[in-house]
Order: structure tokens, then sequence, then C-alpha cells
């Protein structure tokens, strides 16, 4: 057979110089790598705003999202649409397959915009904008810009033009956006009864200020001296400009804005506000931008150093803070996953001199640990990868398998070395008798990690680094260990009899061969009572069926990543300022927990005003004693002190599938193309849901009805003065629709001029009756009463659809205690006891969709994994039953993950399945050193089946024991962590060590057993296929 290691130990001086420099490029790349908290998978997805002022939500769904939906649902490669429909707003999300190139799904949906345009209304005074985005994008840092004397408008100004553009202008910086922003704005408030004493309506005042100002091209006047660029005095930027406007000229005397009404100065959005604690603020949150790789952490501190320089820009009356710092937790994550590291390699170290008793050989095989792991670097760096939980729990498992490959070499060559073998032949021998044992090994184990690289979804994307990662790592390993072990051995290792064996040594030798007396006795008897082995192993495979039932499943463990979203609700007639006082008083309940570092708050329009948000930020992790998970539970029935308002709590997640936009983590969305029918089906559906004991915070985007009035026309007298419907709709657009008149050019920004009858007239429903028309007929203003009447209506502040129909969400978090297995299975009972109406279609979204899709292929991914080893080791062994001897392993390491799951009582979640998978790849080592090391001396010696595996036990129980205890010690510290981060790790560590427990001390007896079953039912096969002998009658006499 080649001997793999003999180009390497021919030329030790080359293999050295290799090593060396592939280390030196490991190391540079390690600091070029970027840091995050997870893989930086973008799913490609792009929102659409539109805006239209004064529209009901009603209004904007249909007259703006409808044609925006159409024309978007024939765009390929969309994999869900939805939108939310407020008033003035609309907001599209577009979601495509995870390999559309998110450039030419941006052009897509510009030329989709574009061939929509004729179908909105034409009086939207932008058209719809979009913009890139990532479900997983949450902003990475928040700054708080205030003043004590300034107006907020004034503040907002100079955090746009300033602070936000300085910070956009970085590369790595995606969108930089607003909460409780105060764009200036100029509002023209007027008296529609001193309107219409001067005979003039609204529409006469909108036309005269939209032509009061323009900032148009005049040319210049060439002369033959000098040329002369013409200006004028053509814009109003100041409302004392507009109060001296005229609107029209009356009795010979002109009429100005200030005669039926006043202009000032104002903000665009009345009602937005943002506080950090008990002071007004503008909130700028800064987002990483979308499908770069970005250090985010390095981001951060290129941020915060240039804040100093930034703030002297400003009047010193401004200040600037940081509120919200996503990279002290990324942080503190990787660095708690570094410890984790170190801590494993040297608990692994440990076990190979416990075993070893020789500092040499440990120096020898240690090394291998660091050459392997920092050998992945320079290939993360070119395949994209970061440094991150993810990445870097893979390299903490590796830890435990890298090391097995030069322990099987190293272990062979002194075992050669102890025959009085030359240090070079022994090397030379004991590598090249276990190469296709470490190929083996190495192959069939990275196998395992072939399903992985087949998940889909966003899911798969973020667990393929963690694959290739750890695939990289064992490569190398193989590499490393037939090369520069072998090398390192021929010329360093000396057999123990030249140095001595202390008492130390002696001691451990002594303990080892009483371990090994132990087993051989008991494998005896073992081999003695196959029948009892075999029925152990069903037995354990039937127990894990079992246990695969019962375990409760779940999806991605919750995280605590030190920030928790308190999204509020208010009945929707809340006045504005009452919801702000609210959603204080909500955030000052929170802010005195002794876990929360501080808090910050805002409402807006936008959904609507009876919503608000606050941002919770915990205290580090090492600072506090509760969890995030705990915090919530303690918040829950504090703030329902506050009456009249509802709070839903969610901790921020590294991982989110969906729009992101939800008051809870999990959502199930009803839809149904008659609307009514929907909304009386969600708010059953939401009641129903309330009661189930498994789910907690359950709530809807479908808020409670807000009151509403109809202004119902009367046609044929409305004919009779020849007013028509647009003329109505546009007086009362003007009126209370915020409508933008005229737009004013500066230098730095553009803003808005807005019309509106004066405050006063906002207080009672009866004002619309009041405001009049002019009668095209006869040129008199007719009051709207004369044709209107008043009819008191409910109307949604919220409308949604998924797809092209109506939706409504009703979001949940699953209760204290429960599973989100458990949250969906109720959910679906609580259905059946439903009358479903036949139009209604019901679904799960977001994390919980992708949760019932990974439900169905977990079975399969476990499955594909056995196949794939099997399929591996039956190519490398020629064999299509030794494969079998080799997975009999699994039942036991399977029984043992899950055994330690419930236990611990740990979800059988995406994490916990990946443990499995690698069990499946760990465990079977073991049988192969067992199974390969028979087969040659059955082969070479003509060994009986049953003396060849009793001898292989003997002679690989050491290395087997060394292999299973650094792959055991090497998950301990993911099990036992508490840091940042350890909910992703912890549970993958559990699983492993529960496997690895239980496979240790079972698999070497069973497989034994096995072994010998196979090979009599080989021969059985064997001598089934072989053609019987010729009667000695028959066979011809040849002359």
């Amino acid at each position: 057979m080649l001997n793999l290691s003999r180009p390497f130990l021919q030329r030790p001086k080359a293999t050295a110089l290799l090593v060396a420099g592939f280390f030196a490029l490991g190391v540079g790349a390690y600091f070029q790598l970027p840091i995050s908290a997870l893989p930086d998978v973008d799913f490609p997805t792009i929102n659409v705003n539109a805006s239209l002022p004064g529209a009901s939500a009603e209004t904007m769904a249909s007259s703006v999202a409808s044609p925006l939906e159409r024309a978007f649902a024939n765009i390929p490669y969309v994999t869900s649409m939805s939108s939310s429909s407020s008033l003035g707003q609309a907001q599209i999300v577009v979601q495509f397959q995870l390999d559309r190139d998110i450039d030419a799904a941006s052009q897509d949906i510009q030329a989709a915009i574009s061939a929509a345009a004729g179908q909105l209304p034409k009086d939207m005074p932008n058209p719809p904008s979009y913009k890139k985005a990532n479900p997983n994008g949450f902003s990475i840092m928040s700054l708080s810009v205030y003043s004590d004397t300034l107006p907020l408008s004034e503040v907002y100004d100079y955090a746009d033009n300033v602070i936000a553009r300085a910070i956009a202008r970085l590369p790595g910086v995606g969108q930089v956006d607003y909460h409780g922003d105060q764009v200036p704005a100029i509002r023209v408030q007027i008296n529609p009864r001193a309107l219409a004493a001067r005979n003039l309506d609204l529409e006469d005042v909108r036309t005269a200020l939209g032509a009061a100002t323009a900032n148009n091209p005049k040319g210049s006047v060439d002369g033959s001296q000098k040329t002369l660029l013409i200006q004028s005095n053509d814009q109003l930027l100041k409302a004392a400009d507009y109060n001296s406007q005229i609107l029209a000229w009356r009795g010979g005397s002109p009429t100005r804005v200030a005669d039926v009404g006043s202009a000032r100065d104002s903000v665009l959005d009345l009602k937005s506000a943002g506080w950090v604690g008990a002071r007004r603020a503008i909130i700028v949150d800064v987002h990483k931008q979308t499908g770069a790789k970005v250090d985010v952490p390095a981001l951060i501190d290129t941020i915060k150093a240039m804040l100093p320089e930034l703030e002297k820009g400003l009047p010193p009356a401004i200040k600037v803070g940081v509120v919200m710092d996503r990279t002290q937790n990324i942080r503190a994550g990787i660095v708690d996953v570094q410890l984790t590291l170190a801590i494993t390699i040297g608990l692994v170290a440990l076990v190979i001199f416990l075993f070893l008793r020789d500092s040499m050989a440990t120096l020898i095989s240690g090394i291998s640990i660091p050459l392997s792991l920092i050998g992945t670097f320079p290939l993360m760096y070119l395949l994209g990868f970061s440094l991150d939980n993810i990445s870097l729990m893979g390299l903490t498992i590796a830890v435990g398998f890298v090391v097995d490959d030069a322990i099987v070499v190293l272990e062979n060559i002194m075992r050669h070395l102890e025959m009085g073998k030359p240090r070079f032949q022994a090397a030379l021998d004991g590598a090249g008798e276990v190469g296709f044992t470490v190929l083996s090994m190495t192959l069939s184990l990275i196998g395992v990690f072939l399903p992985l690289l087949l998940m889909t979804g966003i899911v798969g994307r973020v667990f393929r680094e963690f694959a290739i990662t750890v695939s990289i790592a064992l490569i190398l390993s193989a590499i490393i260990s037939l090369s520069q072990t072998a090398v390192s051995c021929s010329l360093f290792l000396r057999p123990p009899a030249e140095h001595g064996r202390g008492r130390f040594y002696r001691a451990i030798e002594r303990l080892f061969n009483r371990l090994l007396a132990v087993y051989r006795a008991g494998l005896l008897r073992t081999l003695d009572h196959q029948r009892a082995g075999l029925l152990l192993t069903l037995g354990l495979l039937v127990a894990s069926f079992g246990l695969f039932i019962v375990i409760p499943k779940g999806f991605i463990p919750e995280q605590d990543n030190g920030i928790i979203f308190a999204s509020t609700e208010a009945s929707p007639d809340i006045p504005f300022a009452e919801m702000c006082a609210k959603n204080s008083a909500i955030a000052r309940i929170i802010a005195e927990d002794p876990n929360v570092d501080h808090t910050y708050a805002f409402v807006e329009s936008r959904p609507a005003t009876n919503l608000g948000r606050v941002t919770i930020v915990l205290k580090p992790s090492d600072q506090r004693k509760s969890t995030a998970v705990q915090v919530m539970a303690r918040l829950r029935p504090k703030v329902k002190a506050v009456p009249g308002m509802k709070v839903y709590l969610k901790a921020v997640q590294d991982i989110t599938i969906g729009t992101g936009g939800s008051k809870t983590l999990y959502q199930f969305v009803l839809q149904d193309t008659d609307i009514n029918e929907l909304y009386d089906a969600a708010l059953l559906y939401q009641r129903k849901l309330q009661t189930l004991p498994e789910l907690q915070d359950v709530g809807s985007d479908l808020s409670a009805l807000a009151p509403a009035v109809a202004v119902v026309i009367d046609r044929d007298k409305a004919a009779s003065y020849g007013i028509s419907a647009v003329a109505i709709d546009q007086i009362l657009y003007d009126a209370f629709g915020q409508r933008q008149v005229a737009t004013l050019y500066t230098q730095l920004n553009q803003y808005k001029v807005i019309l509106e009858v004066s405050p006063e007239w906002h207080l009672d429903a009866t004002s619309l009756q009041a405001l009049q028309v002019r009668s095209p007929k006869s040129g008199q203003q007719i009051p709207l009463s004369s044709f209107t009447r008043l009819e008191p209506g409910l109307a949604p502040l919220t409308v949604g659809h998924l797809g092209a129909f109506p939706a409504v969400t009703l979001s949940f978090n699953v209760a204290s205690g429960k599973s989100l297995g458990d949250a969906v299975a109720a959910i679906q009972r609580a259905e059946a006891q439903l009358h479903k109406p036949g139009g209604l279609r019901t679904s799960f979204q977001g994390s919980a969709q992708a949760f019932q899709d990974s439900l169905s292929s977990q079975p399969l991914l476990i499955l594909a994994a056995i196949a794939v080893v099997y399929i591996i080791l039956g190519v490398l062994y020629e064999s299509f039953a030794h494969p079998i001897t080799i997975l009999s392993s699994l039942p036991s390491a399977t029984f043992g993950a899950l055994l330690a799951m419930w236990l611990f009582r740990i979800d059988l979640s995406v994490i916990t399945l990946i443990g499995l998978i690698l069990l499946v790849g760990i465990v079977k080592k073991n049988a192969i050193m067992m199974v390969d090391v028979a087969l040659k001396l059955q082969r070479e010696e003509g060994r009986s089946a049953r003396d060849a595996i009793f001898e292989a036990c003997l002679l690989r129980f050491r290395p087997i024991m060394m292999t299973t205890m650094a792959a055991l010690l090497g998950a301990i510290p993911l099990a036992v962590g508490t840091g940042a981060g350890s909910e992703l790790r912890q549970p993958l560590g559990i699983a492993i060590v529960g496997g690895l427990l239980v496979s240790q001390f079972v698999t070497l007896y069973t497989v034994p057993i096995i072994f010998l079953y196979v090979d009599r039912a080989t021969q059985w096969l064997g001598r089934k296929r072989r053609p019987a002998p010729l009667p000695a009658a028959a066979v011809p006499v040849l002359d």
C-alpha cells in the first residue's frame, strides 16, 4: 500500500519550511478576518416605500400598495412579498431567493415601479423609492443627538447634514435613519371662515402658495464687455416671508396669508418624538451595508473616533452620545469563545500528556492543533468568512478532532519504537500502517458535513460556514499528521526506555494496565454472550427513536444579545400627547430594573401613533445576574401598571427569518380575499391564542378599529352647484391631509411647505362641514354642509397584505418552560376547534415557518449523513458489509445525546441536530480503528474473525481512549460555558458530551459483536453464491 508519509519523511527540511510558511500565512490572515456576531448572510430583500400624506390606510392599500404588488408579482425569483399600509405611508417588503443577485433584483424592482407609475395617484409628492435591506440588518449602533436650548428641528438639521452624512460615507455603512426625527418645515395654517369671508377657498391658497416660491433657471446676459448671471429673490425661505405673501386681490386690496391665518416654522411630522431617558432627542440608527463583508467592531471604533471631530462642527449646545453599541456583545462573545477555545486546547493537551506521559510526544501531537486551526484562516479569508460565534464554535469542536489523526500516527510510531526499530524506520512503518486509517477517518468525518452543506434557507447559509470551517481543519489535520507529525517523530521522538520512566509514568501506566485488564475481561465475556450485545444495540436504537419523538422540538435557541425591544400599543383613538406620556411611563418602569443600563424610546406616525417602541439596553453580561429572558419575565407584570397599554417584549436575535418587524419572535398569518371575514376571523383567532398556556405576548398587527367619520356626498345637490367629488376631496386634503404645496431649496437640503387649517379646526369632526368650496357655476363659496352629511364609523389604522391578498399577522412568544414545537402544535389544535371560513387561509411565517420546514427535514439530514458515511466507507473498504459494522456505533451515541438533552431540558433544535450529525462522524472513528486493524490481521496473518477483532480491540484501546477523551474534553467547555453567545454553543456541547459518554463505554463491546455477526453473514452469503461442485460421474474425461 502507498505510504503517504514517505515523501515528507525523506524531505524533513522542506516539510518544516512548508509548515512554517503556512503557519505564518495563517497568522497574517487571522488579523485580516472581519469580526461579526454570525456569518454574514444577506437575504436578498428590497423595501419599497411610498407616501401620500393624508391618505387613509385603506386608500394607501388600494391605490398605492396594490398596483405596486401587481407589478412586483411578475418579477422572477420572488419568494415572499408583504406590505403594510398606514396613514399616508405604504411599505412593501420583497424577498428573493438566496442566490438572487441583489443588484439585479433592484433593477427589476425599479422597472416594475416605472411600469406601475401610471396606476398610482397623480398627486403623490414623490415616486415610490426602494432600498436594499436585510431582515437581519438591525442597527449596529445608535446615537442620540440633543440640546437643552436649541429647538429639535435645528438639532435634526445638524444631525442630518453633519453627523449622518459623514457616517454614511464610511465604507461598510449602509442605511442611516432616524427615530423621533424633526424635519424642519413651514406650516401655513388657515382659518376657513376668514378665507370664506374674502370669497376664497383652500384651493386658491394652495395655488397661490405653489406659485409664490420658485427655484428655476434664469440664464445670463451676455454683453460685449461682460456676462451677467441673472438672479432673483424668487424663493421664500422663512415663515415670516409667507405671512406677507399675497394670496389674491379683493376689492382693490391684497389678501395676505396673515389676513386669513399664519405661517410658522415647524416640522414635517408633528407626531414623531424620541427620548433618551427623560430627555427629548433625535435617535440616529446606523446599519451595516447590505451584501458587504464588514468588520463591525472596527467600523464602530471608526465612528466613535470621528465623533469628537464631528462635534466640533456643531453648536456647543448640541450634544452627541452613543446609546446602543451592538459590538459590546459581539466582542464579549468572541472573547468568550476564544477563551473556550484556549481552554479546550489545554484540556486536550492534558489528555495527550496523561496518556503518553512524555513531554516531547505531547508537544509533537499537540502542535498539530494550532497548525490545523491557524491553517484554516487563509482559506476562511479567501472564502469570505468571518470570525464569529459559528466559525469559532466550529474551530472549538474541531480541536477534539484535529488531534485525533496526530494521536493515531504518534501512538503507532511509538509502538514501533518500542519494538526496537530506529526512529526513521519506526516513523516510516508506523505512519504508513495507519495512513489509510487516517484517510478513512478524515473522509468519513468530512462526509458527515455534506448534508449540512445542502441545508437550504438562511439557516443553511449560516451553518454552511460551520461545516466548511471544520472540514478545512480536518483536511489540514490529516495532512499535518501524515507530514509534520511523522517527520517530528522521526527526528525527536525517543522510546520511553531511553529517558527513563518516572514515578508518575509508572503510576499512570499501572492505572492504564488495570483499565486494559478490565476491558480485556469484559470483552471476553461479551464475546461469549454475543446475542446480549446485539440486543443491547437494537435496544439503544429503539430507545433513540423513542427519545427523538418525545423530546421537545425547537428551532434556534433564543439568544441574549443584551438588547430587548418593548413594543407598546394603546387604543387607536389615543391622542398623540397621551401616547407619548404613557410610552415614557413604560420606559421609566423598565429603567428601574437593576439589570437595565438605560433605555431610549420613540413614538411615530409610522405605522400609527398608538404604537411606540422602547429599546432596552441591558448591562454587559458580566455585570448582571439575569438573562434577557429572566429580565423580560420580571418586566411583564410591572409594565401592566400603566393603564390602557399593551407591552410586547422581544429579545433581539442575530438570526431573524422574515421581515423582522413583528412585535414578538414568531408569526401566524391569516389571509382572505374578503377583508371583513378576515378581520372577524383574526379577532376570533387572537382571542383563542391568548388562552393557550404554551403562548405568551400574543398580539396582532390588526389593532382595534379607530373611530372614523365618513363625508357622505349628496351627488345630486353637489352637481347642482357644479361641484365634483374631486373638488371636495381636494378641499378636504388641503385642510386635513398635511398637504405639501411647495418645496424650499437650500445648499444643504430641501424643506416642505405644508398647508392645513388652523389647529382649532382639528378638534371636532363638525369642522369638516364648515369648509367651503367654490361653485364653478356661481363663483360663490358653498359650505360642505349644503350637500354632504357626516356618518361616524370605524376604520383600520393599518392594512396588511401577504402576496396580493389582505392579511393579518398574529405574533406570539413561547411561554416559559415550553418549546416552539409545543406552541405550534397548540395553535394547530386550537385551529382545528375553530370553525374556519372557507375563504380563510392560515400559515406560519418567519422563524415558525422555518421551524416547520426544519422539523420535516431533520430525520432526512441524519439519514443523509449516515448514507454519505456508508458510501465513503464502502468505497474505501471495497465492502458492503464492513461499513455496517462501523456504523453500528451510532445508536449508543444518539441515545446518549438525546438522553442528555432530555435530562437538561434542551430542545431538539438546529444546533443539537448539528451535534447529532457530528456524532455520526465522531463515534465511527473508534469503530474504524478497530475494524481496520482486525481486517489487516485477517488478511495478512490469517487470523479468525474472533481472534482478529479481539486483538484489534486491545491494540487500539489506548488511541480509542485518547481520541474519545480528546473529543469529550473538547466539547465540555462548550457544554458548561455561560458567557456571551453561550446560548448557541451550550446545546451543541451537551449533545456531544452525552453522546460520547455513552458511546465510549458501549461501542468498545458492541462493535466487536457486530463485526462477528457481519463476518458470519458475509461468509454465509458467500457460500450461497458459490456454485456447487459437479458430481464425479458428471465430470467429462478428456483423452
